[in-house]
């Protein structure tokens, strides 16, 4: 069984299936891990999501911020903007049972039989491995419940930033949905910024650095993430692996094997 691990999709549909085909993936052998943000500003989230639900078992995913905010928008808290050509997908037929399916879905996956993980954004220079685990199973549930709407509400803005100065319940949610979906840089201090999106060598803010660059914990942990297109797939750790190649925006829609690390890659359709 190979695993095969893939960079955000952001309804890319087309470059998902060539880069399947180009790989041979077997749904009955194989597994395909994807790192978030399977919907929002490609052109077809409805059969991206479609086709990712259809592999069953054969395709793990973790939750990006599209994703969170695509269920905050067909339960009515936040509007759809038009640049996230989310229309199809809200109108279609089966978006109910899409959407209860993508809430089900974990913000953090561990690798089978090693200390090795999937999110989104990445792992917080804040948080332990037993903390960042234990905040992504405590988020899921809460996602996952029939409580999804209050928690949705509750899960925007950038406060707090610090694991510190989550106290409530309420705050130690929405520093878990932010440290696991939205984090690129942080502070000197390990706190989290949202603003800066460039890659390293274009970042001019001195105060900054990026997430893999000051968490500890990845000299014996490796790290698979998405999220920053502007790194273009380089990551100067060599535990992190950045697999966001910005397809959505021109780039590559890119692919990890991860028993020999070999990299796939197919550009966008333009």
């Amino acid at each position: 069984m190979a695993i095969y691990l893939v960079g955000d999709i952001q309804g890319c549909h087309q470059e998902l299936c060539q880069l399947m085909a180009k790989v041979s993936f077997d749904k009955s052998s194989d597994q395909i891990w994807f790192t978030g943000d399977l919907v929002a500003r490609g052109p077809d989230s409805l059969d991206t999501l479609r086709m990712i639900k259809s592999l069953g078992n054969a395709a793990k995913v973790v939750l990006g911020n599209h994703d969170l905010h695509l269920l905050a928008v067909h339960a009515g808290i936040k509007r759809a903007k038009p640049n996230d050509k989310l229309t199809a997908l809200l109108q279609a037929p089966d978006i109910v049972e899409l959407t209860d399916w993508l809430a089900q879905q974990p913000l953090l996956l561990q690798l089978p039989n090693e200390q090795a993980f999937v999110s989104h954004a990445g792992f917080a220079p804040q948080w332990t491995i037993t903390e960042a685990i234990e905040q992504s199973q405590l988020v899921q549930q809460k996602i996952s419940s029939t409580q999804r709407n209050k928690w949705l509400a509750l899960m925007y803005g950038s406060m707090p930033n610090s694991w510190c100065l989550a106290h409530t319940e309420e705050e130690k949610f929405r520093y878990s949905v932010n440290a696991l979906t939205r984090m690129r840089y942080c502070f000197d201090d390990g706190s989290l910024e949202f603003e800066q999106k460039d890659s390293p060598q274009h970042n001019s803010h001195q105060q900054l650095q990026p997430w893999f660059a000051l968490q500890s914990k990845l000299t014996d942990t490796q790290w698979v993430f998405g999220h920053w297109a502007s790194l273009e797939g380089h990551c100067e750790h060599p535990n992190a692996y950045a697999l966001d190649t910005g397809c959505v925006w021109g780039g590559t829609l890119t692919m990890l094997r991860w028993q020999d690390k070999q990299l796939f890659s197919v550009p966008a359709i333009k």
